[in-house]
């Protein structure tokens, strides 16, 4: 299965899905992994969760968003 985002081998179909609270639109096959490197620099520290559920690290690449998911990728914060 074909996981980018510009939906090389997917036939361009499109599925709209809310990450961080603002609707977007991404490839149908697009993973969790490239929403991920959409939104930051480096993994590093990231949490992900899908329709209220964390996704383990190590599922990423494998997990398919579908139409109507709610992403939130949820960074370190800095300061004290």
């Amino acid at each position: 299965m074909n996981g980018r985002p510009d939906g090389a081998g997917m036939g361009g179909g499109r599925v709209s899905l809310l990450v961080n609270g603002e609707e977007i639109e991404v490839s149908v096959g697009t993973t969790v992994d490239d929403i991920v490197r959409r939104i930051v620099a480096s993994p590093t520290g990231v949490a992900v969760a899908r329709n209220d559920e964390v996704v383990p690290k190590s599922l990423w690449e494998e997990t398919v968003v579908s139409d109507g998911d709610r992403i939130e990728v949820l960074t370190p914060a800095q300061g004290g």
